[in-house]
């Protein structure tokens, strides 16, 4: 679960970090109203939305008191704004954030994650803010400072004091910035975070404000966590992952044409492999579970079918708890119900394989039964690229 910029802003607020003075606006004239407020000279309009790239994307504009505000904002929000992390669909801009313009003296990156091959989180910083982190470690490494923080001991105050004048000799913004990292890493460990991020982090002044920030929550953490739920905005996820959570489903959603159903997921991300190998694009992952009922299985194959882009669908099931005549049944209703004509091709194997292969191939429905999963991945491939 993401959280907005100004949601981030808030809570690192909460722990004493300086923040621009500003509003979030849901509208133009409530916009015009929140920069007034803030009696200052310039201020920026920052479109709320899940993705980073706004400025170049037109999501960021700033304004003098002169300029037309109002606007402004009105070109903003309702906009879809797409930019090089939303992909071509863009993501919806419902609410604006109005700050002050502040001066700024140096722009600097703090940022957290947890490394993967270790375990441990990871605290990220650099004297060089307000560029991607990708773009900085791959054009000037030697810019990228590191602190490995042990699960155990947590940070120590050392770790975030030296970092912190890696970042400044400055004793005053040394101390500033110090107390930051600890907060971040308070509140990335706290939320169950994957990602905690302030870039830039600005010296303006004798002061060290977070500019900008994001979080991202780890969803399967949520439970420890309720009154996040709130900050949840379901506009800036996809719908058909949104739908499938409610169905109990883990699904998510890819680039492809090719819908795949399939139970168990090293079974799936290997079906995804097949796919890709023999030249097709999965539309998406999908495990439906050992223990799926007709009726999850029906609701798998409907967020399928929902799916404008999937021109074919592969169904590749070992049936276990699942049993194959439970599978055919809940995507034979599917297909009914839905009355779309689009192939299936359908490589099952397990209990009950015989009424499994029997409901398909007396259902009237184009569904191909393959033995092979290699020979059934490379059909749907040809499928997908002969429609």
């Amino acid at each position: 679960m993401n959280l907005h910029e100004y949601q981030a802003k808030q809570l690192l607020a909460a722990k004493g970090v300086s923040i621009p003075r500003g509003s979030v606006c849901y509208d133009p004239l409530e916009a015009l109203i929140g920069a007034r407020a803030l009696k200052t000279d310039k201020v920026v309009l920052k479109a709320q939305v899940h993705s980073g790239g706004r400025g170049k994307a037109g999501g960021i504009r700033v304004l003098s008191m002169d300029d037309d505000i109002r606007g402004a904002a009105a070109e903003i929000l309702g906009k879809r704004l797409v930019t090089n992390q939303t992909g071509p669909q863009g993501k919806p801009v419902s609410s604006l954030l109005v700050e002050e313009v502040l001066p700024i003296d140096r722009e600097m990156y703090l940022g957290i994650v947890q490394d993967r091959n270790t375990g441990w989180v990871t605290i990220m910083s650099s004297p060089a803010g307000g560029v991607e982190i990708e773009t900085l470690a791959r054009e000037a490494p030697e810019k990228i400072f590191t602190v490995n923080v042990n699960p155990v001991r947590g940070l120590a105050q050392y770790q975030a004091r030296g970092m912190a004048y890696q970042l400044s000799d400055d004793k005053v913004v040394a101390g500033q910035i110090e107390k930051i990292i600890t907060v971040l890493y308070g509140l990335y460990v706290g939320l169950d975070c994957s990602l905690a991020e302030i870039n830039p982090l600005i010296v303006s002044g004798d002061k060290v404000i977070a500019l900008d920030a994001k979080m991202n929550l780890d969803e399967n953490a949520l439970f420890r966590h309720p009154e996040m739920e709130q900050w949840r905005d379901r506009s800036q996820e996809d719908r058909l992952e949104l739908s499938a959570r409610k169905d109990g489903l883990s699904y998510i959603r890819l680039d492809g044409d090719i819908g795949c159903i399939v139970n168990g997921a090293g079974l799936a991300m290997a079906t995804l492999d097949l796919i890709a190998l023999h030249g097709g694009m999965p539309a998406n992952f999908l495990d439906v579970g050992g223990g799926a009922g007709e009726q999850v299985v029906a609701d798998a194959m409907s967020i399928l079918l929902d799916d404008r882009r999937v021109k074919c669908v592969f169904i590749n099931i070992f049936g276990g708890i699942l049993r194959c005549d439970v599978l055919a049944r809940g995507v034979i209703k599917a297909l009914n119900q839905f009355g779309v004509k689009i192939p299936v091709i359908a490589r099952i194997e397990g209990t009950n394989i015989e009424e499994g292969r029997r409901l398909f191939e007396e259902s009237g429905l184009p569904i191909e039964m393959i033995p092979s999963l290699d020979e059934a991945a490379k059909l749907v491939v040809q499928r997908a690229k002969a429609l």
